[in-house]
């Protein structure tokens, strides 16, 4: 398969996904704790299930790793990641910045990536080597000359876990503004130049898999808090930066513990 013919088919996915979650979005429903009948559910295993019947019928020798499905066929050197809804409390909340996740791996390294938004019709497309796309128009991240110009995003402060709280409190205290909320949006963000670094501790594969070659294709950097780059067998603590020039001063800052 080229390159051009998977790009292809990861779109067509998203269109399945988004026909599936549309319908959900704002609809009338009670949350209750058992909740596999809320609407989120509902939706993320529509999207789920659109997409693997796709994939099944035109890809059936590539693995699939889905939020809500699970893995098969988990020794094919392609596989396909999914998160149907990345940004729950979002969605349920009746924001438009959740987005569905679509990746597509080879040898545990993401290769292709989209976000795409099914409300407002936005789409971000990345693949190696190739510039990242909104609609299909090329996108860049910004310059930043300096973390105290710098805009933050991260999801919330209750994902960061034991010590990372503190780590990521530095940070933020070294640049301009936070933004907390958004979830993938965020990235997507970053990459078309209006955020300029975002940070996460406890990502999974399926939440990080698609945002590498569109941050990466956009000119920004992504990896762990090491400075390492993601693969399959990342910890899920993760830097996205639009500017690369800033990226030892935000692993710098996130290295520091008060005493």
């Amino acid at each position: 398969m080229s390159q051009a013919d998977d790009i292809a088919l990861a779109q067509r996915l998203a269109d399945a996904a988004g026909a599936a979650i549309r319908p959900f979005f704002r609809a009338p429903y009670e949350i209750e704790d058992k909740a596999d009948a809320s609407p989120v559910t509902e939706a993320d295993r529509a999207a789920e299930l659109a997409i693997r019947a796709i994939l099944e019928a035109e890809r059936p020798d590539d693995g699939i790793i889905g939020e809500e499905y699970g893995t098969i066929r988990e020794d094919a050197a392609r596989q396909w990641v999914l998160d149907p809804i990345d940004g729950t409390r979002s969605f349920i909340a009746g924001r438009p910045i959740f987005g569905t996740l679509i990746a597509l791996m080879r040898d545990g390294w993401p290769m292709i990536g989209v976000i795409d938004q099914p409300i407002s019709s936005e789409r971000w497309v990345g693949a190696i080597g190739q510039p990242t796309t909104l609609n299909g128009k090329a996108v860049s991240t910004r310059r930043c000359r300096a973390l105290d110009q710098a805009i933050l995003a991260t999801t919330g402060p209750q994902y960061f876990p034991g010590h990372t709280a503190e780590q990521f409190s530095i940070l933020g205290g070294q640049c301009r503004d936070t933004i907390w909320g958004g979830d993938c949006y965020n990235y997507a963000l970053l990459a078309s130049g209006h955020i300029d670094i975002v940070v996460e501790a406890g990502l999974k594969l399926h939440d990080l898999a698609a945002l590498v070659p569109i941050v990466e294709g956009a000119g920004g950097r992504m990896c762990d808090w090491s400075g390492a780059p993601l693969t399959d067998a990342s910890d899920g603590h993760v830097i996205a930066i639009g500017d690369p020039a800033r990226l030892d001063d935000v692993i710098e800052a996130l290295s520091h513990h008060r005493h």
